[in-house]
């Protein structure tokens, strides 16, 4: 797996891979292309993600970037989210999905 220094780094190298829409995180779904396509838990699989610190490395001060797929709608794209703060209401089933060890 690849590993990327900063946010800027890491969208220009998943960008180069063919992640090229910017997915936003709703309460049930990841939408993108300013809601045309609304993704729910069951048609999309995260390929990768990255850790990334901030300055202080402090858990308050890192993102997650997912590297997504769905397969339904031919899309591949990016969610960035703050580590481990979720600041919207999701379902228990995104909630899950966007988990990992």
């Amino acid at each position: 797996m690849e590993v990327y220094s900063n946010i800027i780094e890491a969208l220009d190298g998943l960008q180069k891979q063919g992640y090229v829409e910017d997915f936003n995180l709703k309460e049930n779904c990841i939408e993108c292309r300013d809601g045309q396509f609304k993704v729910f838990h069951n048609e999309f699989v995260i390929d990768k993600w990255f850790r990334i610190e901030g300055y202080d490395s402090s858990a308050n001060d890192s993102s997650i970037i997912y590297a997504i797929s769905s397969e339904k709608y031919g899309l591949k794209g990016t969610l960035i989210n703050a580590y481990g703060v979720y600041s919207n209401s999701i379902t228990n089933e995104m909630l899950s999905k966007l988990k990992f060890a």
